[in-house]
């Protein structure tokens, strides 16, 4: 999917939603652990119910590998059902990937190749021939981590380059712009962040940012809108369990709808307000 064919899914379903697909075995409802694959049919449940109020689905691949083999044949499972059901969907593995170049170039097989997903998110900390195998399947996209929301980002991410001046988030934005395009490079911006959208659009203006940590984390959808949106929009903004953990009853589908819509119709209000 290429940022025209995003733009057109963000302006017709009026929202730039991403659902993030964080799902724990410990936390879906009981009714449904008695089934062959529980984590799938409650990621079934969670897309059959919130797919007209999302243009993404995001889901974090830690979930799925910590309970190995069956994992990953759920995740296989959901990609496999949003693609076939739900083709018009952008799937972004949320796997933080990032290694030395073979070994990137088979992360980037695994991904693109075997599980078709449309995005990976990957650490840049090694640099460009850990990132640009990430870049060479046509119609993908790497979404590169720049500034994060956690309490660690502090450690190095605001970091000053003693020639530049710059911090290390914003030497990230600006040395991972020449291996790519706006074609196929995100940038992974946390919500709690969203004051310092503003100066990360003078340097990035163009590309889209994967904002988590709206919802549960507490970020603002206002201030993310209001600082990051760009004139294609330019922002994917994912709520994992403020949606999918709405309920933990047999009614967590509805529920998870209820909770998409209410961010949706703001989605649509900032949008208007932007003229798109």
């Amino acid at each position: 999917m290429n940022q025209e064919e995003l733009f057109y899914q963000i302006k017709k379903k009026k929202s730039f939603l991403c659902v993030g697909l964080d799902t724990d075995e410990n936390r879906i409802p009981v009714s449904l652990k008695g089934l062959d694959d529980p984590i799938f049919e409650f990621n079934k449940q969670i897309i059959d119910a919130t797919n007209d109020l999302c243009v993404a689905y995001k889901p974090n691949v830690a979930f799925y590998e910590s309970l190995g083999f069956k994992g990953w044949q759920s995740l296989e499972k959901t990609v496999e059902y949003l693609k076939k059901n739900y083709p018009e969907q952008f799937i972004i593995a949320d796997a933080k990937r990032g290694d030395i170049g073979n070994s990137s170039s088979l992360y980037a097989r695994a991904f693109f190749e075997q599980l078709k997903v449309d995005a990976v998110t990957i650490a840049p900390y090694m640099g460009e021939d850990s990132v640009k195998p990430f870049l060479s399947y046509p119609g993908t996209w790497g979404i590169i981590l720049a500034l994060t929301s956690n309490k660690g980002a502090a450690d190095f991410q605001y970091l000053k380059d003693g020639e530049s001046g710059d911090a290390f988030f914003e030497k990230v934005l600006k040395t991972s712009q020449k291996w790519g395009t706006t074609e196929n490079i995100m940038y992974v911006v946390g919500a709690t962040k969203a004051e310092k959208l503003k100066e990360i659009r003078k340097i990035v203006p163009d590309h889209f940012l994967l904002v988590p940590g709206v919802g549960a984390q507490g970020g603002s959808l206002e201030e993310v809108a209001k600082y990051g949106m760009n004139k294609k929009c330019g922002l994917l903004v994912n709520s994992s369990r403020g949606i999918i953990y709405a309920s933990s009853e047999k009614d967590f589908a509805d529920k998870a709808h209820d909770a998409a819509l209410k961010i949706q119709v703001k989605m649509e209000e900032y949008l208007g307000k932007a003229g798109i």
